[in-house]
């Protein structure tokens, strides 16, 4: 009994970042019965996507990494109320990313329409003088790779380090898709393709007061509650772990020293057991239940 009530309370406290109840779109993750989705059991994107604690860490790096191209920080500190509520913000990207990798064809096509909405209203003009918009091309290919990126290298790190390079260029050819669907163009599809439009991309990106800003909110962030404190906190320094030597050269921090790097990781892996005990209804595990109910329907074949 003790042990089902806390199983419950951490998959609580879990659902409620990746599956909010109040979130804009109510999700059915069952429903309907076979509905594979846009991908399916068997795409790389639902193993990816598939460990909350994994994508929790990565999804908060994209969200510093993106924030280093002054059109995205600008689009996100005037078009909402990311200083106030930036868990708020982590949690749509959660269910935008659930839904359009496990939930149903119908679903996640509502989630693609309904961010195609939102970002006609979001343009404007830097304190730079520079114009943007979300519905930019440039600026949605650079937000997609930001994520699949980070999504990426934190599965890596802290769920399968031995996930395949075929299968790595599988997730971002697959997952490429998403980004397609909202206007992005020229999108890269490969390991390979990914390195390179970082590399070239670094030109654009720049860190003044406002991105250090961002920095101290995204390390300010409050626990989802008060059992979840100490995790919070290593979520939140491995995510700044995760990034990139030159992003983090950017932000003016220095990388930890090995021996405390070391004990990061170590620390980040024990504390995500508990979390991947306690879940059984993640969008994953509903997605998948999904899909195999439809088999369990069909009729059998006549003799």
């Amino acid at each position: 009994m003790v042990k089902e009530f806390v199983r419950k309370q951490i998959e609580g406290q879990v659902l409620g970042i990746s599956m909010p109840a109040r979130a804009p779109l109510k999700l059915d993750f069952l429903n309907p019965p076979g509905d594979r989705g846009l991908f399916g059991p068997g795409a790389a994107c639902w193993d990816v996507h598939g460990d909350f604690s994994s994508m929790l860490i990565g999804g908060m790096s994209a969200l510093l990494l993106q924030m280093l191209d002054p059109l995205a920080l600008a689009g996100v500190l005037d078009h909402s109320n990311f200083r106030s509520d930036m868990l708020g913000r982590l949690r749509r990207t959660a269910q935008f990313i659930a839904g359009t990798t496990f939930g149903s064809t119908h679903d996640a096509e509502r989630l693609i329409e309904r961010v195609k909405a939102i970002h006609l209203d979001v343009n404007g003009v830097t304190a730079e003088g520079r114009a943007y918009s979300a519905t930019d091309p440039e600026l949605l290919t650079w937000v997609h790779v930001a994520e699949v990126h980070s999504f990426l290298q934190s599965h890596l790190r802290y769920k399968n380090p031995h996930l395949s390079l075929a299968r790595q260029d599988q997730y971002f050819d697959e997952y490429a898709l998403i980004a397609e669907r909202l206007g992005a163009r020229d999108v890269p599809r490969s390991r390979a393709a990914v390195e390179r439009y970082l590399d070239a991309r670094r030109a654009a990106l720049h860190c003044d007061a406002r991105t250090r800003d961002v920095f101290d909110i995204v390390m300010r962030a409050p626990s989802p509650g008060r059992s979840s404190r100490a995790f919070t906190w290593l979520v939140k320094r491995a995510a700044v772990d995760l990034l990139p030597p030159w992003a983090l050269e950017m932000f003016g921090r220095q990388p930890w020293p090995a021996p405390a790097r070391v004990v990061l990781h170590a620390s980040v892996r024990v504390s995500v057991k508990p979390l991947r005990w306690a879940v059984r209804n993640s969008a994953s595990a509903l997605a998948h239940r999904r899909v195999a109910a439809g088999s369990l329907r069909s009729p059998s074949p006549s003799h």
